[in-house]
């Protein structure tokens, strides 16, 4: 039957489609919806692995793992979670690994529920015009970084996901397999540790979520796209 009204949901794909319809696309082997489901999710999956990783070169790597791993075994979505819900779990399990790896002895438990001695950094927005402004807001990250340094884990994964990344209460609950009561209790015990180790330095400041965008989204999503065979690779 052919549609008569309107474009069909399959002639546009990009990151403003339904998680539904660019999994359906994806497993159709559809180039346009790898590419949009990478554009859509990069900036939260980064932040994820960059939160337990600590390091810009290792989360890039974990989440180009993460991709390959979900995108090529998408039949294994059943939809019983959000896309991004699984993903996130995916990028989670991936980082926390090579954490171990890191660290051999260290138990995966640790990072996501006991106390302990992790950091999530913010990370910085697109360079401005203003260089007094830029210098202005680096100085702050540095501020926010050494605040959310104090943050033990257990406070540190909810703050990541809730203030930093904007998840609901329920998709981190999902995420990190507690309560949602649990959630909201820990994410108002991170947010006093933070407020007060920044009005020591500064006094009351606003939290921003810098974007993911520009040059390394791009680059972390042709990497991907070329590894699942989308795009040539330039060494050849």
């Amino acid at each position: 039957m052919v549609e008569t009204r309107g474009a069909s949901p399959l002639s546009r794909l990009d990151e403003t489609s339904s998680d539904e319809v660019l999994v359906h696309a994806a497993r159709a082997r559809d180039a346009r919806a790898f590419r949009a489901i990478l554009t859509k999710y990069n900036r939260r999956l980064y932040r994820i692995a960059r939160g337990i990783l600590r390091n810009d070169t290792e989360a890039e790597d974990a989440v180009q793992e993460a991709y390959i791993n979900a995108l090529t075994h998408l039949e294994s979505f059943r939809g019983d979670s959000s896309l991004s819900t699984w993903l996130s779990r995916i990028v989670m399990n991936e980082a926390l690994g090579r954490l171990r790896a890191r660290r051999p002895m260290l138990d995966i438990d640790e990072i996501v529920t006991p106390e302990g001695e992790g950091r999530i950094i913010q990370f910085p927005n697109a360079v401005r015009a203003d260089p007094e402004r830029t210098i202005a807001q680096r100085e702050l990250l540095r501020l926010v970084e050494r605040a959310t340094d104090e943050l033990p884990d257990i406070y540190r994964t909810v703050f990541v996901t809730r203030v930093i990344e904007g998840m609901s209460v329920e998709d981190t609950a999902e995420l990190l397999g507690i309560q949602p009561e649990t959630v909201k209790t820990r994410l108002h015990r991170a947010r006093k540790l933070v407020r007060e180790h920044l009005d020591r330095e500064i006094g009351p400041v606003m939290l921003d979520a810098f974007p993911f965008a520009g040059k390394r989204c791009e680059r972390m999503t042709d990497n991907v796209m070329r590894r699942l065979g989308f795009l040539p690779d330039p060494a050849g």
